[in-house]
C-alpha cells in the first residue's frame, strides 16, 4: 500500500534507521568494526532523531491506534519495542555495547521498523478517514518538530561506520 502523505514524515525517518541497519549488519559480517565510532552515531541517531521520533509516536500516533481494539495488542508490543531499544540506545552512551549486542541491536530495530511500517501504519491507513489521517499528520508534524532538528536531514556516518563498497572490504 502507498504511504499516506500525513504519515510520510514517519516513514523517512524509518528509512533512515534502515539504513544504519543495514550499514550495521554489513560491518559485522565484515568484521570491521570501530565499537566506539558506531556507538557514538548511534547516540547521535538517537538523541538527533529517533528519540523526538518515539516520542512523537506515543504521544500522537499510539493514542490514535489504541481506539481501535485490533491494533491495542500490537501497540503494546511497539511501546515494550521503544523501552527495549532505549536500552540499546543507553548501552551506546555508555559505550558498553560489544559487537554482540550491537547486532542483536541492528536486528531488533530493523524488526520493529518493519512491524510499524507493515502492521501499524497500514492498517491506519486502511481504519482512518482522510480528515482523520490529516489531524494525524499534522500533531505529528508538530511532534516531530519540537526539537528544532530538520527531520529532512540524515545523520552523515563517521568515516569508520560508513558504507563500504565489497572492493574496500576485500582489500582488508
Amino acid at each position: 500500500m502507498l504511504r499516506d502523505k500525513n504519515l510520510i514524515p514517519l516513514s523517512h525517518q524509518h528509512q533512515h534507521a534502515l539504513a544504519l541497519c543495514v550499514r550495521l549488519e554489513r560491518a559485522v559480517q565484515a568484521g570491521d568494526l570501530d565499537m566506539l565510532a558506531w556507538q557514538s552515531e548511534i547516540q547521535q541517531i538517537f538523541v538527533g532523531e529517533i528519540q523526538n521520533h518515539f516520542n512523537a509516536e506515543e504521544q500522537e500516533l499510539f493514542p490514535v491506534a489504541l481506539r481501535f481494539a485490533e491494533l491495542s495488542r500490537l501497540v503494546d508490543e511497539l511501546v515494550t519495542e521503544h523501552a527495549l531499544l532505549r536500552d540499546y540506545f543507553a548501552l551506546a552512551t555508555e559505550r558498553t555495547m560489544d559487537p554482540a549486542k550491537l547486532h542483536d541491536f541492528a536486528k531488533k530495530l530493523s524488526a520493529h521498523v518493519r512491524k510499524e511500517e507493515r502492521q501499524l501504519l497500514e492498517t491506519l491507513q486502511r481504519l482512518l478517514a482522510p480528515e482523520e489521517l490529516a489531524k494525524v499528520g499534522a500533531a505529528l508534524a508538530n511532534a516531530l518538530n519540537e526539537t528544532g532538528v530538520d527531520q529532512a536531514s540524515c545523520t552523515i556516518p563517521d568515516p569508520a561506520t560508513r558504507l563500504r563498497s565489497r572492493k574496500e572490504i576485500d582489500k582488508h
